[in-house]
């Protein structure tokens, strides 16, 4: 009989039970539009004024994944999607979260939308591209389920 509450630990990281069967996020139809490998490491995108946040855990446990890189692009304010200075990456933190400031997402093709991505060694890569909810939002969360390779 399971316990209310229970907690999985892995790696010192307490964890709620049900974390257990945490699926793999899928890569996302469009998800790699316009994406530049290796796009810098970058403290913030241009002006800034828009929020892209959001975290990074491992598949089937859930655990946080710190110092995993993601690159985030969008069509906004101040370029295109395609050009290299809309492109930045940032780290995850030591609980698995990320957060990059870049200038405000304007809708491309109808949609108000950014672009993420992970890509580099020990998990599936995976491309992402969240839709806001309304173009005067200024942020966006997208959230990473990696599958170990």
């Amino acid at each position: 009989m399971a316990l209310a509450g229970a907690a999985l630990t892995t790696g010192g990281i307490a964890l709620p039970a049900g974390a257990q069967a945490l699926a793999p996020t899928p890569t996302m139809r469009g998800g790699a539009n316009n994406y530049i490998p290796g796009a810098p490491v970058v403290q913030r995108i241009g002006g800034g004024g828009f929020w892209m946040t959001g975290t990074v855990r491992r598949a089937g446990d859930g655990a946080p994944l710190p110092g995993i890189r993601i690159q985030i692009w969008a069509h906004t304010t101040e370029g295109r999607e395609s050009d290299r200075h809309s492109h930045g990456a940032t780290l995850t933190a030591a609980d698995g979260s990320f957060r990059l400031e870049m200038p405000q997402i304007v809708p491309a093709f109808g949609q108000a939308h950014g672009h993420l991505a992970y890509e580099g060694e020990g998990f599936r890569t995976v491309f992402l591209r969240p839709v806001m909810a309304s173009a005067r939002d200024t942020s966006l969360a997208a959230h990473f389920v990696l599958q170990p390779v």
